[in-house]
């Protein structure tokens, strides 16, 4: 589980044909690994990968093809991953309750300066739409971000200078593709609501 509050952007270094899948190498940078073993779960652009090596700075995962087909940004030497390690029960919830499990690859309308802050209008897949919500959560290339509008299949939100620097979200423009996660809470309230429909409610 994460929080979608990037620690630091990372580096892919290396990728290795591993099956129908690929091995990458990660330059994880100032990113503290003290406290990671080999097993652990760090979000790599919203996505959540086992480290299975480790050595310096650099980290290596396996990706599956399934994975690699469901998102994007993992397939590429020098793409830059915005990283975050998996929550402790102690750590503070700055962002919302994320998976690491991307729901669909959303593509950037807009991405431009507004006033003192920044505009980035997505469009979701039709499929995943439903659960995006005016002042609810969403999860962009990993990152929490909180929705500010939404419109058919397009939702816009405000990124304040200090997100955009220190993310990978400052190289997105129009037509980038981005993976998103929605709000965990929202899957929820869809599959009980769907559960009524066809079961009739049970009270407990």
């Amino acid at each position: 589980m994460f929080s979608g509050i990037v620690a630091t952007v990372g580096r892919i270094e290396q990728t290795e044909p591993l099956g129908d899948g690929l091995r990458l190498t990660v330059d994880v940078g100032g990113l503290d690994l003290g406290d990671i073993a080999i097993g652990d779960s760090i979000a790599n652009s919203g996505v959540c990968l086992t480290v299975i090596e480790r050595a310096g700075s650099r980290v290596k995962f396996d990706v599956s093809r399934e994975t690699l087909d469901c998102t994007v940004g993992l397939g590429r030497v020098g793409e830059e991953v915005n990283l975050e390690k998996a929550l402790a029960l102690s750590d503070r919830l700055g962002g919302h309750l994320v998976t690491g499990h991307v729901d669909g690859i959303g593509e950037v309308v807009k991405f431009a300066p507004i006033a003192e802050s920044f505009e980035l209008v997505v469009r979701s897949p039709e499929a995943i739409a439903g659960y995006i919500a005016r002042k609810g959560s969403i999860t962009v290339n990993g990152v929490s971000l909180t929705v500010n509008q939404v419109d058919g299949r397009d939702f816009s939100t405000n990124l304040i200078p200090h997100t955009v620097e220190i993310t990978n979200l400052k190289h997105l423009k129009a037509g980038s593709r981005v993976n998103l996660e929605i709000d965990l809470i929202a899957r929820y309230v869809e599959r009980m609501m769907a559960w009524r429909g066809e079961e009739g409610a049970v009270s407990p």
